[in-house]
């Protein structure tokens, strides 16, 4: 056979030329059938992105037709197929993947860091969908809800059996109640709470709107001060036994899970107006008083931080303390000392009860330097990083913008613009305002197609990819609290969450969150597979969705419209049932809304 001067001989041992005519041809009509295909797309504005572990090619629409790059989005790894999830084990009701003491002993001791928050690897992830205790049924509805709950949805007696003489909760036949109690709480959280807001009295009148309280029990605490319009942030580590969290979350209660330790509380600097502390067993003298130092960053100037419990009043019960009174003398004057070279004063005294004012005077701070003692932090991390960063010994002072200045009172500071929203990559009061009335106007339209929200069937909400806290902002007249959730890789506008009067915190949706299974009635996730789903897989996302969310709970997810097509494939497979609907601009074709309702389903008996 003769060949032209072009071509090339068949290699040894290969077919002749008849046998290799059909795979060329079907190769050709391929590429000009995907390069049609492909000029069609961008034709339309449209473009792909291919990821290695990608299972389908998802076309994404262009932020504007004037654009000419496509908006930075990744792939769903699942593909379009529908996905089925099985349930994981009987004792995984209470599982929380970052907190799970079954993983407690691969971590050290020192000051209690196996506590904090330590990830599964992907590997060891559990991809199953949790099960309800056996004869789960819904929460009771708030208000009642804050001072009972059903045993069955939280079936721990820990606490009854260990501490009833403290009144912290009682089982009473088919439900736990709450009377208030507490180690510190004789009569009762509520005659505790009036003798605090007599010693401070800016809790009366809108000056203390932010709260945290450490060591928070069953949040009886932060549940009383709601009635006072103070939203709080109650805090307590994961524990074997009491599920202290899981109770104030099934009370309706706002909390996390966390422990002061080794890392810094997920919270920004100067965001709360209080800080509490009752008997919580915190040593805030040791470690050369490292954990005040992050009370005092976490407080805003002019903010107080109060303390009942060892060794306050220790002249009257350090007989109770297995302590001897010089021991405790000892320690009251070895923390006063502390609080005043981290510019504290104390503010007001009475009983069980000690309160310290952090400084508002410019002069303290400015006799600190990184080289006194204790040292006043350098610009080297940012006072707001809050996502796995280490506590560090030194005093955050405030900023020179900030000192002498107080917040507006509660609730004129939601609509005011604080002056940190400057400090956000493209902030500003008027992308504030627009961001305000952009939630405003879809919200109305949530609750047109979603009536329970608004209604007593919702309580505990999160916004899962916030920036300025807007939807928040629009169902603050609602019987809801809302954690908002600013995303550790982006820009982080936590700060302006907290200082319109919200609360919220860091979080990587790569990870699980810090809660118990079954503790919100709602998820709201703006853009948020947009955002983090070229590093995070969209199942595992989902997947911890459903392990938050309560039975009967819903989702309300927007999104591009691309990307809500494998959602609902995977929230079919988690026995959610979605609804798709037009977002409040029904014209606009680049985002949609898909709302879920999660069924209750029973456990499959062993």
């Amino acid at each position: 056979m003769k060949y032209s001067k072009e071509a090339k001989p068949e290699r040894a041992g290969g077919g002749g030329a008849g046998a290799r005519a059909v795979p060329v041809a079907l190769m050709l009509l391929l590429l000009c059938g995907f390069s049609f295909y492909l000029g069609g797309i961008y034709s339309t504005g449209r473009t792909f992105t291919f990821s290695s572990t990608t299972t389908s090619i998802i076309p994404i629409v262009s932020t504007t037709k004037q654009e000419g790059s496509a908006i930075a989005l990744a792939i769903a790894r699942n593909g379009d197929d529908d996905v089925e999830f099985s349930e994981c084990p009987a004792d995984y009701q209470d599982y929380t993947p970052c907190t799970d003491p079954k993983r407690w002993r691969r971590y050290g001791n020192y000051r209690l860091s196996f506590m904090e928050r330590h990830c599964p690897p992907p590997p060891e992830r559990a991809v199953c969908l949790v099960p309800p205790p056996r004869g789960y049924k819904p929460p009771i509805r708030w208000p009642k809800s804050k001072d009972q709950c059903w045993y069955r949805n939280v079936p721990y007696d820990w606490i009854n059996s260990q501490k009833s003489n403290q009144h912290w909760l009682r089982k009473d036949g088919d439900r736990f109640t709450f009377p208030g109690g507490g180690t510190m709480f004789p009569n009762g959280v509520g005659a505790y709470v009036d003798l605090m807001a007599d010693l401070v009295p800016g809790m009366k009148d809108g000056s203390v709107r932010t709260a945290l309280d450490t060591g928070c029990g069953v949040a009886s605490w932060g549940g009383d001060l709601l009635a006072r319009n103070i939203l709080t942030v109650s805090l307590a580590p994961r524990d074997n036994h009491e599920a202290q969290v899981q109770f104030a979350l099934e009370r309706g209660i706002p909390a996390i899970l966390g422990i002061i330790s080794t890392q810094r509380l997920p919270i920004p600097s100067a965001s709360m107006d209080m800080a509490h502390c009752s008997r919580c067993l915190i040593p805030w003298t040791e470690f050369g008083g490292l954990y005040l130092m992050e009370i005092q960053r976490v407080l805003r100037p002019g903010g107080f931080w109060v303390l009942s419990g060892p060794p306050i009043n220790y002249e009257n019960r350090w007989h109770g303390w297995n302590t001897t009174v010089e021991a405790q003398k000892a320690d009251f004057d070895r923390l006063k000392k502390m609080l005043a070279s981290m510019c504290f004063r104390l503010y007001n005294k009475k009983g069980d009860i000690a309160v310290w004012q952090k400084s508002l005077d410019a002069g303290c701070y400015d006799k600190l330097t990184p080289v006194t003692t204790p040292a006043k932090c350098d610009d080297s991390v940012d006072a707001d990083a809050a996502w796995y960063v280490p506590m560090r010994s030194c005093v955050t002072a405030p900023s020179p913008k900030s000192r002498g200045k107080a917040l507006p009172k509660w609730p004129q500071r939601l609509g005011v613009a604080p002056e940190r929203v400057s400090v956000v990559p493209g902030g500003s009061g008027s992308a504030m305002k627009h961001d305000d009335g952009k939630w405003k106007a879809a919200t109305k339209h949530y609750k047109a197609l979603l009536p329970a929200l608004g209604s007593d069937k919702v309580r505990n909400v999160m916004d899962m990819s916030t920036v300025y806290g807007g939807f928040a902002a629009s169902l603050v007249k609602d019987p809801v609290w809302v954690m908002n959730v600013v995303s550790s890789y982006g820009p982080n506008s936590l700060g302006v969450v907290y200082d319109r009067g919200l609360i919220g915190t860091n979080h990587d949706w790569c990870e699980a969150f810090s809660t118990y299974p079954r503790t919100y009635d709602l998820l709201h996730a703006d853009g948020l597979f947009t955002a983090e789903s070229h590093r995070c897989e969209m199942k595992f996302v989902l997947v911890e969705m459903d392990r938050i969310l309560r039975p009967t709970g819903y989702a309300i997810i927007r999104d591009n419209p691309y990307f809500l097509d494998s959602v609902a494939s995977i929230a079919k497979g988690m026995r959610w049932t979605c609804d798709r609907h037009d977002t409040e601009n029904k014209e606009n074709e680049k985002e949609k809304l898909l709302i879920c309702h999660k069924q209750l389903w029973s456990a499959k008996k062993a």
